[in-house]
């Protein structure tokens, strides 16, 4: 369970500002950790006001939630809210921060781009953290004039929940910036792991993402139903969640793009999406975020398989 701060510290706390770039559904996480447990100020940027107002909606709903099961105080959930600044400007967002996590899509021209905009307005000894689940952070960092500041920063769906941040360092990335970054996890109530060479999926999802596109395989091949797949390695493998349902839980689009990392950066066929997961990506269907993907979903909750 994720740790909370009634109040910031006379230190870190009050002083530090940390930008978030994105409020989908890693973004608007990040931010609420930021500010829940860790006191710190935030400014979340998305490229549409409808974006950020789900974003921010689902903040609300999720503080709601830690009130309404006593991990909150309602003064505390209300000032959590209050932290957080919601911009659709950058050099807003930029402003004052000392920490930047960039929670954006992930694809590389994209955040390429982005990164080139950031490196216009950022501060010398500002840190710029990735949440890529598979991008280089050193080619991310190459588009910077500080790619010494530059690092991973790889939060877990949920972030208000997930105990662990993989931090993963780049060719150029300092020491004192995986210290800044161990320093703010640990503010945050977080575990770390250092990836300290900087390879594709880092380590959970060099050996996770295999795994959820082996289960679609067996989707695909008619070997056997998702539910029993799912049901196959919770009870079998201990998991928490099947394969096929964790897949729509963190995005079908998502995990499409890391495994088509894997193929440019390793050039191995046993990376290759399963051409279904490519077939329900076009389709639209996503997972939880567009209510159908190998599970239909209502309210957040997986109820029964996709016809």
């Amino acid at each position: 369970m994720v740790k909370t701060s009634p109040r910031a510290s006379a230190t870190m706390d009050r002083e530090v500002k940390v930008t978030v770039l994105g409020a989908g559904l890693m973004g608007h996480g990040i931010a609420q950790v930021a500010s829940q447990v860790g006191g710190y100020g935030v400014s979340i940027l998305d490229v549409e006001q409808s974006f950020l107002d789900r974003g921010m909606k689902m903040i609300r709903d999720s503080v709601g939630r830690f009130v309404d099961k006593g991990k909150l105080t309602k003064d505390q959930g209300e000032d959590t809210v209050k932290r957080i600044r919601p911009t659709l400007d950058l050099a807003e967002a930029m402003k004052g921060s000392q920490l930047v996590i960039e929670a954006a899509t992930e694809e590389p021209k994209l955040k390429l781009d982005l990164y080139r905009r950031i490196s216009e307005l950022i501060e010398k000894d500002t840190v710029l953290a990735s949440n890529t689940s598979s991008i280089s952070i050193t080619l991310l960092a190459s588009a910077t004039k500080y790619p010494e500041n530059v690092c991973g920063m790889h939060f877990f769906n949920p972030p208000q929940l997930m105990p662990l941040i993989e931090i993963i360092k780049g060719k150029k990335t300092s020491e004192q910036t995986i210290q800044k970054v161990r320093d703010v996890s640990a503010k945050l109530g977080k575990e770390t792991v250092l990836c300290k060479k900087d390879s594709p999926g880092f380590i959970v999802n060099r050996i996770l993402v295999p795994a959820l596109n082996e289960a679609v395989f067996l989707v695909q091949e008619g070997v056997a139903e998702p539910e029993d797949i799912d049901k196959a390695v919770k009870l079998g493998l201990n998991w928490p969640m099947g394969p096929l349902q964790l897949l729509d839980y963190v995005g079908l689009d998502t995990t499409l793009n890391i495994t088509q990392v894997f193929m440019n950066e390793f050039q191995d066929s046993k990376y290759r999406a399963s051409p279904l997961l490519r077939e329900l990506v076009r389709a639209g269907m996503l997972g939880r975020k567009t209510g159908k993907g190998f599970y239909s979903w209502d309210g957040g909750s997986a109820t029964k398989p996709r016809s």
